[in-house]
């Protein structure tokens, strides 16, 4: 908890229509009808959404109350009034955010955007705070009064469910944060490290030498995410924290994830683990590159056919044979488009035009060899992946191939069924494929905290010097080849599209190293691999580390 602040918890909302005693939305049931009366003789009742009169009586109410500090009043005009008070009054409160006042524009429909200024004040210093929002009125249900539709991040535009304004003593000293080289890293400069300097200070803060700050912050209701600093009022002093990453690696990162939304990408040192850039492209706050959980598409082929190698199923200059289509218990998988067949195609062949059926086909071979969960074993004990133990020093996911039978079985194969992978996971199986040794990701070194990190068998020689030359193959005459085009030095990649219910567009995934640096990324919704997240793992490579 922060010192000399008390917390108010940002209530969630959920509406339940439940025999129409629902309190807030529309009363659609009657809207339905073209019922206007509660019956005869009855007074009229007006149903639907509000009009323009109606939404300028609500929103003036609402703001007029808020400002003047009356929480109750305020809260009583919209359609969650005790989640409204609730927050409102840690806003004067827990948060000390007096002085406001309230500018609405010209509504569009049911919503009014609006300004706020306001006043931050503790412990005889003060700051100003500006910010733009907007809220929504609706009809009550059972009222038919129109009501604000209330929602936390009416108050401030980042609050989710849960999260509090808090205005005291920082949790955690202030950082600066500075690259492997001892370039200062700030989230002005490299915007998608924002929630990652945060959640280094939480976590390091203390370690590095500094002393808190005064600032209004929100405390997220997720325990484990670091505090998000609105405004500082004092600064504390910033003790320095050495991060592994490369200041120019980042900054091509950032400029690379800006071609397409929904983008993440991360690179890593191959001989060490050490992460050079991670960046994210997102609406949000939420750090996808280490912490998505996402179907990998082909990419995952890279385990599958290490896996293949290593059980003697084939090698490189062996068998697997491309047909049209294949069956795997009852369930037919197909190649993308335009991929031609090749019953005579070698594992290199099938690898580099990424051929699904190939794969398909050879899942039988392995569960026979190496038992239903070979692929999983390969996962865990070659690549590090799925046993929940890395520690790179901000929250991560390590990835997940679980052992299964039935179709998922050889969807897993190809990187759909139930495989799940970040980018921080791609870019550490490029890793370990380049270099045969499994490094774990980190982004400080654990020399700071003394924290054990992940180990894992890694991969025989002779299967990476297989991986390499298809990897190779791949990115020079193969799926990945447009995006791969002009990087001198060695390389390699491996492409990936990964289909998901409700999506009109495939999810795109590329992974790739060039002589010692490893990436992958993901572009939601970009399409194949070579489409969306090759260029930005190319981006990435051309800067290097």
């Amino acid at each position: 908890m922060r010192k000399g602040a008390k917390a108010a918890i940002v209530s969630g909302v959920c509406v339940v229509l439940v025999g129409g005693a629902a309190y807030g939305g529309y009363n659609f049931v009657s809207a339905l009808n073209g019922d206007t009366t509660t019956g005869s003789g009855a007074a009229p009742v007006k149903t639907g959404p509000p009009d323009g009169d109606e939404v300028k009586e609500a929103s003036e109410k609402f703001f007029t109350a808020w400002e003047k500090g009356d929480a109750a009043t305020a809260a009583s005009y919209t359609n969650f009034p005790d989640a409204a008070e609730e927050l409102l009054t840690s806003y004067g409160g827990d948060a000390h955010l007096t002085h406001v006042k309230i500018t609405p524009q010209q509504a569009t429909g049911t919503t009014v955007p609006f300004s706020v200024e306001a006043t931050v004040s503790y412990d005889g210093k003060s700051k100003p705070l500006a910010y733009r929002s907007s809220l929504s009125v609706v009809r009550g249900t059972n009222t038919h009064r129109p009501l604000v539709d209330w929602q936390p991040a009416l108050v401030y535009p980042e609050l989710k469910k849960g999260d509090t304004l808090v205005t005291g003593a920082s949790a955690a000293p202030p950082i600066e944060a500075v690259d492997r080289n001892g370039a200062v890293l700030t989230k002005e400069k490299y915007p998608s490290l924002g929630p990652i300097l945060d959640e280094l200070r939480a976590k390091y803060g203390d370690k590095a030498g500094g002393t808190p700050s005064v600032e209004l912050s929100i405390r997220h209701a997720d325990t484990n995410a670091a505090e998000t600093p609105i405004v500082t009022l004092a600064k504390g002093r910033a003790g320095k924290l050495r991060t592994t990453l490369s200041a120019s690696a980042q900054a091509a990162a950032e400029q690379a994830v800006q071609r397409f939304t929904e983008s993440s990408v991360v690179a890593v040192k191959a001989s060490t683990g050490e992460v050079l850039a991670v960046a994210n492209h997102r609406e949000d706050a939420f750090n996808a590159a280490f912490l998505g959980r996402l179907a990998p598409g082909s990419t995952m082929k890279i385990i599958s056919a290490a896996a293949l190698i290593d059980n003697r199923i084939t090698t490189v200059n062996g068998p697997a044979p491309c047909p049209p289509e294949a069956v795997w218990q009852s369930q037919t998988f197909h190649n993308l488009k335009g991929l031609e067949p090749d019953e005579h195609a070698t594992l290199s062949d099938s690898f580099a035009r990424s051929c699904n059926t190939a794969f398909v086909k050879l899942t039988d071979d392995l569960a026979d060899r190496g038992g239903s969960d070979a692929l999983t074993r390969e996962a865990q004990d070659r690549f590090g992946l799925g046993r929940d133990n890395w520690k790179s020093g901000i929250p991560s996911f390590d990835g997940s191939v679980p052992a299964v039978t039935g179709p998922d079985q050889a969807a897993n194969m190809i990187g759909q069924g139930q495989v799940q992978m970040s980018p921080l996971n791609m870019a550490s199986v490029t890793a370990t494929a380049m270099t045969g040794g499994f490094r774990q990701p980190v982004l400080v070194s654990p020399k700071l905290d003394d924290r054990e990190l992940a180990t894992a068998r890694g991969l025989p020689a002779s299967t990476v010097a297989q991986l390499r030359q298809m990897m190779h193959r791949t990115a020079t005459s193969g799926t990945a080849a447009h995006a791969m085009s002009g990087l001198s030095g060695s390389i390699g990649a491996k492409t990936g599209s990964a289909e998901v219910d409700g999506q009109a567009k495939s999810n795109s995934w590329f992974t790739g190293y060039r002589n010692d640096v490893a990436a992958a990324a993901m572009t939601q919704e970009g399409g194949h691999g070579g489409e969306a997240a090759g260029p930005i793992v190319a981006a990435v490579l051309r800067a290097g580390g």
